[in-house]
């Protein structure tokens, strides 16, 4: 691979590196950092309706799944960084083929070629077999 190309890619994983800190900030902001009292903005010293305890509950652990997502989303990204250090990068980790520029732009992160890919995924469990 170019280092042209490397750099691109680099500079794509960084943004979406930079993108997905700054949501799962808001996401801990809005959510996981704040008291029940706090998010509702109730002062009142009286106790909440439970669908109101509900809804809350559910809300927060929206916010821990979306930041469990991006956490993982992250390491990913930080793994295909480390590959562009190293020179491994564009490279499938399964055959050691070249991976397809069109699937580095769509998928930056991509440790596998299309064709490795879909056939791990056509393995997992619970697949329906065409």
């Amino acid at each position: 691979m170019r280092t042209r190309d490397k750099d691109m890619y680099r500079k794509l994983l960084l943004s979406k590196r930079k993108a997905l800190l700054e949501d799962m900030d808001h996401h801990m902001d809005s959510q996981v950092s704040t008291t029940i009292k706090e998010s509702t903005g109730d002062i009142s010293s009286y106790s909440y309706h439970m669908a109101d305890q509900g809804t809350d509950a559910m809300e927060r652990e929206k916010a821990f799944m979306f930041a469990s997502r991006s956490g993982r989303l992250i390491y990913h990204i930080d793994e295909a960084l480390r590959r562009i250090d190293e020179g491994t990068y564009g490279k499938c980790a399964v055959c050691g083929k070249e991976i397809s520029r069109q699937r580095l732009k769509a998928v930056p992160h991509a440790r596998m070629c299309i064709e490795c890919k879909s056939s791990e995924e056509e393995k997992k469990p619970g697949r329906k077999k065409k």
